[in-house]
């Protein structure tokens, strides 16, 4: 009987082993089905991955569209007399030791506006940028042989008829703009060219002769002092509470704190700025060393957790053979551990100062949305940084800030793309592989 029933039970177990018929109508189904959910999912991810490309796509050309003419700057030719008793400045005063004095002094404006009256009448001087005079200054400065003389130059136009010579609506008194704009064109003595002021001069209040220099420059230096505050002490934390520190509930109260900071509002870290480094210190206000120190505290608990999970990444076998080979625990983490992980904490680094120079929120509470006129020359000088130039010229309500908003939205990407690419390529170079 037992013979008989251990028969009957390696039967049913051969039975319940029978081949799949995968020719039946309900595995056929099945199959379909499941070939159907997978064909679903790849078609989601490629609408995800093609809506953000497109997104993408429309973002850089309507920046391009829109900040392309910011690059770009009108002028018109005038007939300028630069008499010496009109200016106020004679030659010989610009070869004494009293020049710089004595420009100062020259009513440029006045015979830069004088000409501009005469060639278009009363409202001529509303034709020429306010800035224009600079041209006629740059002029007598390099050739004080024009004194006496009539000087025919290329004046920067005013921001209204800047626009209509880009294909733009005016703000202001449409067609006087639009009138004189086509004399011009009738005479040859309106042309557009390559704005370089904009690329090296500060900010202004008038929309020709707005530049991005200082507000670049401001942001290279605060972006200077973010990075060697941040990533040194960010590395040494990570390699501190990996490799060093022991496991209690100090250590534990230590990580969730630095978890917790990395996803604090930013405009906390600007409360804290305020507080610590104006309130206590009396740092000085709107200078870089503040905004430095300010982000710095934001983007260090993002290079710690990356730096951490990239120490942690590394293999123990490394850390074995290094120690096996007779290496001290130091040479191990700083010879063989650090390199390894350093692609990684790069990664991290890239991530916490591309969002730094991003920020406004910190920085308007230390006072970086001030008007600086003139680009920072050291850390302690007033400044101010590119996303925040970007934040004031968008609240101009001179339609010709619209072009220079968008034009500082290039530049700002352009920035961010050179910091990425060198910190990419400081990453790949040190990639190790094994």
């Amino acid at each position: 009987m037992a013979t008989l029933a251990s028969s009957m039970t390696a039967d049913r177990a051969l039975a319940a082993k029978a081949p799949t018929d995968w020719s039946h109508p309900a595995m056929t189904r099945r199959i379909r089905r499941r070939y159907a959910a997978e064909t679903r999912f790849r078609a989601f991810g490629f609408v995800a991955v093609a809506a953000s490309v497109l997104f993408l796509a429309f973002l850089l050309v309507n920046m391009l569209i829109h900040g392309i003419p910011g690059f770009l700057r009108t002028e018109i030719k005038l007939a300028i007399p630069v008499s010496t008793t009109a200016l106020h400045l004679t030659r010989d005063q610009l070869s004494g030791p009293g020049r710089e004095a004595a420009l100062s002094a020259a009513d440029f404006a006045g015979v830069v506006t004088a000409a501009a009256v005469a060639k278009f009448g009363d409202k001529g001087a509303s034709f020429v940028s306010d800035t224009g005079w600079t041209a006629l200054r740059e002029a007598v400065t390099a050739d004080p042989t024009l004194i006496g003389k009539t000087a025919a130059l290329w004046i920067p136009a005013a921001g209204n008829l800047d626009l209509v010579a880009k294909g733009k609506p005016p703000s202001t008194d449409a067609a006087a703009f639009q009138s004189a704009y086509a004399r011009l064109q009738r005479e040859g003595t309106v042309r557009t060219n390559f704005n370089g002021n904009f690329l090296r001069a500060a900010d202004s209040s008038d929309p020709v002769s707005v530049g991005i220099w200082g507000a670049f420059k401001g942001s290279m230096l605060t972006m200077f002092v973010t990075l060697i505050l941040s990533f040194p002490v960010g590395v040494l934390s990570a390699l501190y509470l990996e490799e060093y520190a022991p496991r209690n509930r100090w250590t534990d109260m230590i990580e969730v704190s630095i978890n917790n900071l990395a996803a604090v509002p930013s405009i906390i870290f600007g409360l804290l700025g305020l507080a610590v480094f104006l309130g206590t210190f009396d740092m000085p206000r709107s200078a870089p060393i503040v905004g430095g120190l300010t982000l710095a505290l934001m983007t260090m608990p993002v290079i710690v957790i990356a730096g951490r999970n990239a120490i942690k990444a590394v293999a123990p076998s490394i850390r074995d053979a290094a120690l096996g080979i007779g290496a001290s625990p130091v040479q191990v983490v700083f010879q063989h551990v650090l390199p390894l992980a350093l692609p990684g904490i790069l990664t991290g680094t890239i991530i916490g100062m591309a969002r730094a120079l991003g920020e406004t929120a910190p920085l308007l509470l230390i006072g970086m949305r001030a008007f600086v006129g003139a680009p920072p020359s050291g850390l302690t000088q007033p400044a101010t940084v590119l996303p925040m130039q970007v934040y004031l010229w968008s609240n101009e309500v001179n339609r010709s800030f619209v072009e220079k908003t968008s034009a500082a939205i290039i530049v700002l990407l352009l920035f961010l793309l050179l910091m990425n690419g060198i910190a990419i390529y400081l990453r790949n170079r040190f990639e190790r592989r094994w």
